[in-house]
């Protein structure tokens, strides 16, 4: 029971809360003294202090009242849909996994709207394209530019958020992160990432491989993200920001050559690093985030750069190993 004039803590309801970024940011929120509760078709592998509904937001639904299908949810005074088939190379193989991404920001679409929540999304840098005119402001976003089934997919999902504001009233925040890294983010078995992928192989001796020497790309270490996320939890409740699309980023570029000798420096070794030609469709080659949107609307300033961010990844990769 809320004791007396005591507002009752802000309840947020977040999809795809067992991956990286959902399991931080509910982390962080319920430090902020925030209720939470998630939604995922996984067990969290990582933490068990939250709750977890399991369930596949991808399946057609027509029931939003109480939840989302027939699945009672608990109430909430806001949505961060983080839920996505989110490794660009399987759905260049598996394109259907695309179209999982646009059912499940429906489906959640459907469930803000006939509760009346308020909504944040993520979306991706892969919206811009491979930008080879570097213009990555929030404004330049080119969609001829659409590199794979997976950025068309997050380009899908805002298009319907974007709708659902003119048609419904639909307050949302919209950012689009970039390359986001740290804790929570070793199975790589499940969804392979750049970094954790040459963190293990680096620390076992064996060679890593960079597809594309000039590759550059914006590495945001994901205390950064988070601190952004809920900036954005914060701003759209008081209805002092709302209705914008976001860069989330650190806002400097860096080589994929570059990070897998931090990576060797963080573990005391010298890389085996091999370049090959960039040859996998639906590579993004270059990205560095414009970030003063986030900096003037949300007080956003992140601190982690790239030199100091991956020694604390190497840190908590070698304690999860140990």
């Amino acid at each position: 029971m809320t004791p007396p004039n005591q507002e009752p803590s802000v309840r947020i309801l977040i999809t795809g809360s067992s991956g990286q970024i959902g399991t931080n940011l509910a982390l962080r929120l319920l430090q902020e003294g925030y209720r939470v509760f998630g939604v995922d078709r996984r067990v969290n592998p990582w933490t068990d202090a939250f709750p977890t509904l399991l369930q596949d937001l991808s399946a057609p639904y027509r029931d939003f009242a109480g939840g989302i299908g027939s699945a009672p949810y608990p109430p909430c005074d806001l949505v961060v849909h983080l839920a996505a088939n989110a490794k660009v190379h399987q759905l260049v193989q598996q394109p259907h996994r695309a179209l999982e991404n646009i059912t499940v920001t429906f489906n959640v679409l459907e469930y803000a709207r006939v509760n009346r929540l308020p909504l944040i999304f993520s979306s991706s840098r892969e919206v811009y394209g491979d930008i080879r005119r570097y213009l990555t402001d929030e404004e330049q976003a080119e969609f001829k530019y659409t590199e794979s089934p997976y950025s068309a997919s997050k380009i899908s999902g805002e298009a319907l958020i974007y709708s659902y504001a003119r048609c419904y009233g639909l307050r949302y925040l919209v950012f689009r992160f970039s390359n986001v890294y740290g804790r929570y983010d070793d199975d790589i078995e499940r969804m392979e990432r750049v970094i954790p992928l040459f963190i293990r192989r680096i620390s076992q001796g064996e060679p890593v491989t960079v597809y594309g020497g000039e590759k550059v790309l914006d590495f945001t270490f994901v205390d950064d993200c988070v601190d952004g996320i809920v900036a954005g939890v914060k701003q759209l409740l008081s209805g002092d920001v709302f209705n914008r699309t976001i860069n989330l980023a650190y806002g400097q570029g860096n080589s994929l050559v570059h990070m897998a000798r931090l990576v060797g420096e963080a573990l005391g070794v010298t890389p085996d690093i091999r370049v090959e030609p960039s040859k996998l469709p639906g590579e993004v080659t270059h990205y560095v985030a414009d970030i003063r949107l986030a900096r003037q609307l949300l007080g956003y300033h992140p601190r982690v750069p790239l030199n100091e961010g991956i020694p604390r990844a190497v840190a908590w990769a070698t304690r999860r190993e140990s």
